[in-house]
């Protein structure tokens, strides 16, 4: 390719969660969570487009507020919690082509992920367009709890997760220093060739490249535990959330219970 890929940040923001309300738009440090992606992706200077999929209108009038795109609402059969990803990314990649918008490569900016910082999306566009034969890039971290001390309980039985150690040396008897390192892929963000979800109708295709993330920016507020955790981060000075270049959303249009 002698001209530089384009691409498109796509960040998913459908308003039917159930686990945590309005996940995606409640304030976070008086901005909806929503914003500090969009603002993050829009200030990293990677992106032709920042396009926000939602089936709600409040959420697509919040988007707009902070500078993304929503071309239209996302139907009711790609909004619901067991929708895959790819339902809504094919979706959307096709509306765009059809407006004559084909992009090379997309990627997954999920809202839940508030302290992803501009210069980590740089970087990993720097590494995914540098690497040779790969269909995707996805945010890893070293895994808290391992694999090899978990197990799948049948009844009165329990099986390791992992059948991959050693007879006279399993996991699961292991220090976790003995261990080997095993990654696990967070919330903070995904990239792809658009030619992948064309060609096989996936978000990843079967080559993965890892991008390592870095302190608390692959956090996912799925849970109000998750989400008492982000506050005290941002209290305590732990962590810090992406600027935002725009006057706050007015609270009197943000939907009930967000604050």
């Amino acid at each position: 390719m002698s001209r530089a890929p384009s691409i498109v940040a796509l960040i998913p923001a459908r308003s039917g969660s159930k686990r945590l309300a309005h996940k995606n738009v409640r304030l976070l440090g008086g901005h909806p969570a929503l914003a500090y992606t969009i603002c993050a992706a829009r200030a990293s200077q990677v992106f032709d487009a920042v396009v926000v999929s939602t089936d709600s209108e409040v959420y697509a009038d919040i988007a707009r507020h902070y500078g993304a795109e929503v071309p239209f609402l996302r139907p009711d059969e790609a909004s619901g919690d067991r929708s895959p990803d790819i339902d809504w990314v094919d979706l959307t990649l096709q509306r765009l082509d059809a407006a004559g918008r084909r992009y090379d490569a997309f990627s997954l900016l999920r809202p839940t992920s508030p302290f992803r910082k501009p210069e980590t999306i740089a970087r990993a566009w720097k590494q995914f367009v540098a690497a040779d034969g790969v269909d995707s890039l996805r945010a890893v971290e070293p895994v808290e709890q391992h694999p090899g001390k978990m197990w799948v309980v049948r009844g009165q039985r329990m099986t390791p997760l992992l059948p991959l150690s050693p007879a006279e040396a399993p996991w699961h008897s292991q220090q976790m220093a003995a261990l080997p390192l095993v990654h696990v892929q967070n919330a903070s963000l995904e990239i792809a060739w658009t030619r992948v979800v064309r060609d096989s109708r996936t978000i990843a295709g079967t080559v993965l490249m890892p991008f390592l993330t870095e302190g608390d920016e692959g956090i996912d507020i799925n849970r109000h535990k998750d989400w008492l955790w982000a506050e005290h981060l941002i209290a305590s000075g732990e962590a810090r959330l992406p600027e935002i270049d725009r006057p706050a959303y007015p609270r009197e249009r943000l939907p009930a219970g967000v604050f």
